[in-house]
């Protein structure tokens, strides 16, 4: 598939797959990126996972582009993605919104690190986000997914954001967030209080079936909630990127995986 400009804007793919390289560690037979997306393998820490970083080749997601990325982590492999830089939703020369689907599955056994940079709602901007992730029975995947609603001294675009994710072919969470100008009471006190940063972290590992997290708060702004099945979400506000990310990576490490 070739990086197209429809009328509307661009529309361009990212594929990933991981497999096991027979050693012990993790191979990469399929690593493609069009447009805005440049795939670099990178060094991992650890010699079992391979590494992707995600690096922007060009500004984007402006509106009318259709952007997708799709992650296969076959069974036994281990996979960490990440980002260079945030991602900002730009407006473009359409008023047509513009889209941002990411496809994740994992095999049995397989591992995944899902860990991009926030995503920054520019004014003017319009952007639907969605994220699919496909599990087995045995896969275990971390996932962070933060959304910083403004640069700095600017209001907003609208950014709408969904989270679905199924395990053994089940249900395991399905959430939307819909912020910015037309969305009803997103700057509330009872969703974001005034704050401008929004974020998740999942965690689904088979070993939570016998050691199921316990609900608690982190600080006045985050909270540890166990899903039904061996998974766990973290929801967290902040007023910055930093603030959040300071509030996600302890909770990680709370976790022990």
């Amino acid at each position: 598939m070739t990086t197209a400009l429809a009328p509307t804007g661009v529309s361009a793919l990212a594929r990933i797959t991981a497999a096991p390289d027979g050693r012990g560690g993790t191979a990469l037979p399929l690593r493609s990126g069009e447009g805005p997306f440049a795939l670099r393998r990178t060094r991992s820490a650890d010699p079992s996972c391979a590494r992707v970083t995600l690096v922007g080749a060009m500004s984007a997601p402006l509106g009318g582009d259709r952007l997708a990325i799709e992650t296969v982590v076959e069974p036994g492999a281990a996979l960490r993605v990440d980002g260079s830089a945030a991602t900002l939703a730009l407006p473009g020369r359409t008023a047509e919104p513009a889209r941002y689907d990411v496809r994740l599955d994992v095999g049995e056994g397989g591992r995944l690190h899902w860990l991009p940079e926030p995503l920054i709602s520019v004014r003017g901007s319009e952007l639907h986000q969605s994220i699919r992730a496909e599990l087995a029975p045995g896969a275990r995947l971390v996932l962070r997914d933060e959304q910083v609603l403004g640069r700095a001294g600017e209001e907003p675009g609208r950014l709408g954001s969904r989270l679905t994710v199924y395990r053994a072919g089940r249900p395991l969470l399905d959430q939307r967030l819909d912020f910015g100008p037309g969305a009803p009471g997103w700057d509330g006190g009872a969703v974001l209080g005034g704050h401008r940063a929004v974020g998740q972290l999942l965690v689904v590992d088979p070993a939570l079936e016998d050691a199921p997290a316990a609900p608690r708060v982190l600080g006045e702004t985050a909270a540890v909630t166990p899903l039904a099945g061996p998974a766990v979400l973290v929801t967290a506000v902040a007023p910055d990127a930093l603030c959040l990310r300071r509030v996600l990576d302890e909770a990680l490490t709370s976790l022990s995986w």
